[in-house]
């Protein structure tokens, strides 16, 4: 019998439903924002790839896209601390309103690097959108201009966010069940 991965999933905490009527409320807040100003969007790779997709069929301005892949957790669940740019942008960033897109703003370490990092090329505003707020977790000042949910401190997968690059695949935001992760 194949095992679904649904079944390692302690319970979900937000729907497939809820997940695209909150994108949607985003995407029409950043429309609004961002309105006649040059819009970068950058995903952040793998994690926000299915939230930056569904965002931008949802903004409603003109916008350029590109990713960055930034890691702190190398092969572990913990954070290292030590964050690596794994692949930079492609796009001139300089007089740009660049939005990050980030799937959860955990411990803040990676985001706040990152903030850093880009500033130094002349952005006209950096900004954060975040679907998930995992402020319990946080150790750095970093906070999202806008954000989908508020998340528990547990193990959340699915939409793009992985447990050992899995379960990125589920349609829902869940938390996963403590076996998994602690054997």
């Amino acid at each position: 019998m194949i095992r679904d991965i649904k079944d390692d999933v302690k319970k979900v905490l937000y729907s497939e439903e809820q997940l695209a009527k909150r994108v949607k409320e985003i995407a029409e807040e950043i429309s609004k924002d961002y309105a006649g100003k040059d819009l970068l969007v950058v995903g952040i790779l793998k994690g926000s790839v299915l939230f930056t997709s569904d965002l931008i069929k949802n903004i409603t301005i003109p916008c350029e896209i590109d990713f960055m892949a930034v890691s702190s957790y190398g092969n572990s669940a913990q954070t290292s601390g030590v964050v690596r740019i794994l692949k930079d942008l492609d796009s001139d960033i300089e007089n740009k309103h660049v939005l990050i897109v980030e799937d959860i703003v955990d411990t803040g370490t990676t985001l706040s690097y990152l903030l850093e990092y880009l500033k130094a090329r002349k952005a006209a505003s950096i900004e954060i959108v975040a679907l998930l707020d995992k402020e319990a977790r946080r150790t750095s000042n970093i906070s999202a201009k806008y954000k989908g949910f508020d998340v528990p401190d547990e193990f959340i997968v699915g939409y793009g966010i992985d447990y050992a690059e899995k379960y990125r695949n589920l349609p829902f935001i869940g938390a996963l069940k403590e076996e998994i992760y602690n054997k």
